[in-house]
């Protein structure tokens, strides 16, 4: 019986979007073929074949692609039951058949002549319904300043990975705008809620208001220009963007429009004060609840349209004010019925985060209050960190509401390599054999993206493999060959290190956040225990750059061993760390002294000038993108000093310190070394005089030099300058330690 009944909720959301996703095969197949002319051009687009075919979907209900041709001249035949299904197919080709790779440093689309031949025909099916996309921050860590250019390349990623179910929040706080002020509040209360652009996903979470902000006219002008866009090009492709709903948070000006509505301030969030947390959350049974939700959601489908998958976190990272199952029943059913009531036919995505965050809160009452608030099939739960801590197994697959097995892998956009492969690679066949399992997809949700390209290129692949890959030491050296366009076994070695060191994390150590010494404000309590060897690490980077001569003209192999280089600089800054603080505890200050210089005044300048020889790790391109947005000096200013903020305090007074930490040439310049060379200048005197290290004075005295990077108005290169080969096998020449098999 329960299985049926599991059975029945997945079915019922299945078939609720076959008629949604048959849309014009016409307008998918042109997509499709323009996608081609963009990503190879338009000579090589000529010798393939694409069409849009719902029929070859007709037995299964899920995505096909089918491929065959080429070889001789012959054109290859791209199929797909969807415009997603055949540039997945597309990508299947160009990746299995040509050795290429596409990727967000950079893509190797060398294809060889003639294009090699599909035996036969190759058809495929994906497992699941959906392959989603996005995580609520990652809006906010790698989108914030983005353009049309640089949205039309992800839409293409995504559509050439399989993606289908992705996030489209752009433009919302214009339409916010509109219920605002239609609710009868005044221009300036509004300015006064939203937050600054590099801190919106936290504002449309709750978490936050005011901070950073306020938005100008242009910016909702130009965030409604791109979503237009966004919509109709993701549409195109048959995606289905999910829109935002109305969550329950209102700003405070609202109970000056309505005096009796019956609100309740959260507590504070993140560590800031109510200044720019403590949200106030509209009660479930209030009058105003269906009003501000039905009247958000009316005007956002009559600019955009819908698809009818909508999402909404009430209590994300914040503590409901009660524990009581019919409290939160109440709440829950009331951001549902808001969406109802103007879309029956709508779907709420809810990011499982908040399950997985407070356990201790959420117990299986709490759970299930959530949970059978809404009708099976009619709630659709993203197990956000499954490859780490999954929920389905603790909540009987979510009692029966369908979910998506999510991979979230990494916290606040930060370097550092990082990733769990084998627990990738066993979780999504897991989920979807566990009894009465709901699992209706695979997704992948990065709090930041533009790092660690390998865990996002098993993880697409995933989304079309009925079962793991049989062996993840073939598959990342396979990797290795397609991304540099050339078999090399040095480089190849070097990835199987990666693999069974950095890529090889398990148990509670995979939290996917970076917390090198490095990165942090020191102190003399710094953990620099790593799951790994870090040997693996340098024998690694010592491959790289054995294989650099045959290599050099990959731009992938250059992005490559710089990010290799930057990881092995960190692992050296935890070594000579380690040195500093013996010798501090040891009151000896001579090593003290060698083991801090060499840590300060010669490795972080070194990483600073290697980092400066690649586009993608130059802090000038995060501003430069900030300020092209602006269209004045003073909204300029506002938005570089989001991007500062947002890399280094978070908030004005260090509220979420470090969290969202990069390596990039000018912050390791300006930022990190100030501070440690600070720090040992501390300890040093502190042995001189004989008097104790205090933290709590060092904290205070550190700060005013991290405001001063916030609030600079330096200008930074956002052009490469230097050679990474030259300079990354100069660091490794000086620094390398002892042992490491071979030489150059």
């Amino acid at each position: 019986m329960e299985a049926a009944m599991l059975a029945s909720a997945v079915g019922f959301l299945l078939l609720a979007w076959v008629g949604a996703s048959a849309g014009d095969e016409a307008r998918e197949e042109a997509a499709v073929r323009a996608l081609v002319a963009r990503l190879l051009g338009p000579g090589p687009a000529a010798n393939f074949s694409v069409s849009v075919e719902r029929a070859l979907a007709a037995e299964s209900g899920l995505d096909t692609y089918s491929l065959s041709g080429g070889g001789g001249g012959a054109p290859v035949r791209v199929r797909g039951s969807t415009g997603v299904a055949a540039a997945a197919g597309l990508h299947r080709y160009l990746r299995d058949f040509c050795g290429c790779q596409v990727a967000w440093s950079g893509s190797q689309l060398h294809l060889p002549r003639p294009l090699p031949a599909v035996p036969g025909e190759l058809t495929e099916a994906t497992p699941n319904r959906y392959r989603y996309y996005q995580n609520v921050c990652t809006h906010s860590y790698s989108f914030v300043w983005w353009d049309w250019n640089r949205w039309e390349q992800e839409i293409d990623w995504m559509a050439l990975n399989g993606i289908n179910l992705a996030l489209a929040w752009n433009g919302q706080e214009a339409i916010w705008e509109r219920v605002y002020l239609a609710l009868g509040l005044t221009q300036s209360e509004i300015d006064d809620y939203f937050a600054g652009p590099a801190f919106l996903a936290w504002e449309r979470m709750g978490n936050l208001h005011t901070w950073g902000g306020p938005l100008s006219h242009s910016w909702h002008l130009k965030q409604l220009y791109l979503q237009h866009r966004i919509l109709d090009r993701m549409r195109s492709f048959g995606m289905i963007p999910v829109l935002p709903a109305f969550a329950g948070h209102v700003p405070k000006a609202i109970t000056r429009v309505f005096p009796q509505v019956n609100v309740t301030q959260l507590g504070s969030w993140g560590h800031f004060n109510c200044s720019y947390s403590c949200s106030f959350l509209l009660a479930p049974k209030d009058p105003v609840f269906p009003l501000v939700g039905s009247l958000f959601l009316w005007e956002l489908t009559k600019e955009f349209g819908t698809d009818h998958i909508y999402g909404a976190d009430t209590f994300n990272e914040m503590q409901p004010p009660s524990s009581e199952p019919a409290y939160l029943a109440a709440a829950t059913t009331a951001v549902y019925e808001a969406m109802i009531a103007v879309d029956p036919s709508a779907v709420w995505l809810l990011q499982g985060w908040l399950f997985q965050h407070q356990p201790q809160f959420w117990g299986p009452a709490q759970i299930s209050a959530v949970l059978g608030a809404v009708p099976r099939g009619r709630l659709l739960v993203l197990d956000l960190f499954a490859e780490s801590q999954p929920v389905y197994v603790r909540t009987a697959s979510f009692q029966g509401q369908p979910f998506i097995w999510c991979m979230l892998h990494n916290f606040g956009g930060n370097h550092g390599l990082f990733g769990a492969l084998e627990a990738v690679n066993r979780g999504p066949e897991a989920a979807r054999l566990f009894p009465n399992s709901t699992m209706v997809g695979t997704g992948m949700a990065p709090e930041g993206i533009g790092q660690n390209e390998v865990v996002y290129a098993l993880m697409a692949e995933l989304g079309w493999r009925k079962e793991p890959v049989p062996d993840l030491a073939a598959w990342v050296s396979s990797f290795a060959d397609r991304r540099y366009g050339a078999v090399q076994q040095d480089a190849e070695a070097a990835w199987r290190l990666l693999l069974r060191s950095v890529y090889n994390c398990s148990g509670d150590a995979c939290r996917g956040h970076n917390h090198s010494p490095l990165v942090k404000r020191p102190s003399l309590q710094m953990n620099t225990t790593v799951w790994y060897n870090r040997s693996d690490v340098f024998e690694a980077w010592r491959l790289l750059l054995t294989a650099a001569p045959n290599l050099t003209n990959s731009p992938a192999f250059r992005y490559d061993l710089l990010d290799v280089t930057r990881q092995a600089v960190q692992e050296l800054v935890s070594l000579y760390y380690e040195e500093v603080k013996a010798a501090y505890m040891n009151k000896d200050l001579v090593p003290l002294l060698r083991a801090g210089g060499l840590l300060a005044y010669e490795l972080l300048p070194a990483l600073d000038v290697v980092l400066a020889s690649d586009s993608h790790f130059l802090l000038g391109s995060w501003l430069d993108q900030a300020w092209a947005v602006a269209v004045s000096e003073a909204e300029a200013q506002l938005y570089e000093q989001n991007s500062r903020y947002q890399l280094t305090l978070w908030g004005p007074e260090g509220n979420i310190l470090d969290y969202a930490n990069k390596q990039l040439a000018g912050l390791v310049a300006d930022y990190y070394q100030p501070r440690w060379c600070l720090f040992l200048e501390v300890l040093a005197h502190s042995l001189a005089q004989g008097i104790p290290f205090q933290q709590h004075q060092f904290d205070k005295n550190v700060f005013p030099l991290e405001q001063a990077f916030v609030l600079g108005k330096r200008r930074y290169p956002s052009q490469p300058q230097g050679d990474t080969v030259d300079l990354a096998k100069k660091i490794f020449l000086k620094y390398s330690p002892r042992g490491i098999s071979g030489s150059l």
